[in-house]
């Protein structure tokens, strides 16, 4: 009887824990996933005060861990913190993010945090700048892809100090601008293209882009390939390979490329909230195929978007 007893005490205790857990959907914009030592890092655009950060061992259970990864006070910027990026160089974690409409790059020790800046400063470019994303070439040279705020929402890229601490204004290259039909599906006057990824397959380079505002409906992501970093770039032709189309969400796009632990590529992105609101935007991942032909074609895998769940236990 005693065991009996024990027994049904906790089959109580599990019921109570199983109905108290709740499974919500990932509300990051414009995210970003790190993966190392079996460990993916979730970073996005969210808090007011910096940038939380999610982790995951299998891409399925998801953990808000209770410290920001970015703390505001602790790096520069005062509002606006979007787009984030994190990369490992050397034996620090570096992140780039926005702040303020202005590009800043924050270490840490850790993946989680705290990313931090001895001195509290943005890069020295001249305007406003959004979006950043730092790419390493095979030869060491690091790379900044951003977006200026000129004319529209406009891609550029430029060198980075291999000391991540400024970048080399005379190298400053325009990359692409929103020109193509659906990339500006609402004709608007300040076309905009944003949210650049770049990676390299084959030794061609592919920039990974999002397209229209993305209040629009039609947000979605299309790439253009080079052979150097630095441009000339052309636009694939099958643009946008990411789109409501195929993901049947409206505003599918701004996300980073990420390789799964079984090296399978992903695309991580936000989508609306719903179909007539965009906010809270929603987290989710998609799965991509590269062809085997030179240049390679990217395309969405069938049945592979899903979006991301944190568990909340009590």
């Amino acid at each position: 009887m005693k065991k009996l007893l024990i027994i049904l005490a906790f089959l109580g205790t599990m019921s109570t824990l199983f109905a108290q857990t709740q499974r919500d959907t990932l509300q990051l914009a414009d995210p970003t996933i790190f993966f190392e030592n079996h460990t993916y890092y979730l970073y996005g655009t969210g808090s007011p005060d910096g940038f939380e950060v999610y982790t995951s061992k299998d891409l399925k259970t998801w953990k808000r861990q209770q410290r920001h990864a970015l703390l505001k006070g602790d790096s520069y910027g005062s509002k606006g913190f979007w787009a984030p990026q994190v990369f490992k160089y050397g034996q620090k974690y570096y992140m780039a993010y926005t702040a303020d409409e202005h590009i800043a790059i924050a270490s840490s020790d850790s993946p989680l945090g705290p990313f931090t800046q001895s001195v509290h400063h943005p890069i020295s470019e001249q305007g406003k700048q959004i979006d950043p994303f730092i790419f390493k070439d095979a030869d060491g040279k690091l790379y900044l892809y951003h977006v200026r705020l000129d004319r529209g929402n406009r891609i550029y890229v430029v060198r980075l100090n291999d000391n991540l601490s400024d970048i080399d204004e005379a190298t400053l290259n325009e990359c692409i601008h929103a020109e193509q039909g659906w990339e500006n599906t609402a004709n608007s006057q300040w076309s905009v293209s944003e949210g650049p990824t770049v990676t390299i397959i084959g030794n061609l380079y592919y920039l990974f882009y999002s397209a229209n505002d993305f209040r629009n409906p039609d947000y979605a992501v299309g790439y253009a390939i080079s052979s150097s970093p630095a441009g000339p770039w052309t636009k694939y032709a099958g643009n946008p390979i990411l789109s409501r189309n195929n993901t049947g969400q409206n505003g599918s796009g701004h996300g980073d490329l990420f390789l799964q632990g079984d090296g399978a590529l992903y695309y991580v992105f936000h989508t609306h909230s719903s179909n007539s609101v965009v906010g809270k935007r929603k987290t989710a991942v998609i799965g991509l195929s590269i062809s085997k032909q030179s240049p390679a074609v990217i395309s969405v895998r069938a049945n592979t978007f899903r979006y991301l769940e944190a568990i909340n236990l009590p």
